[in-house]
């Protein structure tokens, strides 16, 4: 069974950074796509961004500019900067194949930005 695991949030101010990192086991990591979603109270859940095997991305609207997602042996990292209040939410990683319907689910890590 594929393993996720979030590490890197915490409190923030206004402006400041974090790099959220997931690390996965019991899969073949080069085979998935791999991403964030994030969701603030009463709020949907958002997709962040993506990373396919071959080192695409894709990034919200909301976050471009601000953050950057990479990958690395069995680790994917969201790096923020210049986070703001809108931010604050619980970030969640996923990983995917292309062309299955299976989504593997980390248990999430809190962002909270605040002064």
């Amino acid at each position: 069974q594929v393993q996720l695991a979030e590490s890197g949030g915490g409190l923030v101010q206004p402006g400041g950074s974090l790099r959220l990192s997931c690390a996965a086991s019991r899969m073949l990591f080069n085979d998935y796509t791999m991403g964030w979603y994030r969701q603030a109270p009463g709020k949907q859940r958002e997709l962040v961004a993506t990373i396919t095997s071959t080192g695409n991305t894709r990034l919200a609207e909301s976050v471009k500019g601000r953050f950057t997602i990479s990958r690395a042996k069995n680790t994917v990292y969201l790096q923020m900067d210049s986070l703001n209040f809108d931010d604050t939410a619980a970030y969640y990683c996923y990983a995917a194949r292309p062309k299955n319907v299976t989504v593997y689910w980390g248990p999430g890590t809190q962002v909270t930005v605040s002064l």
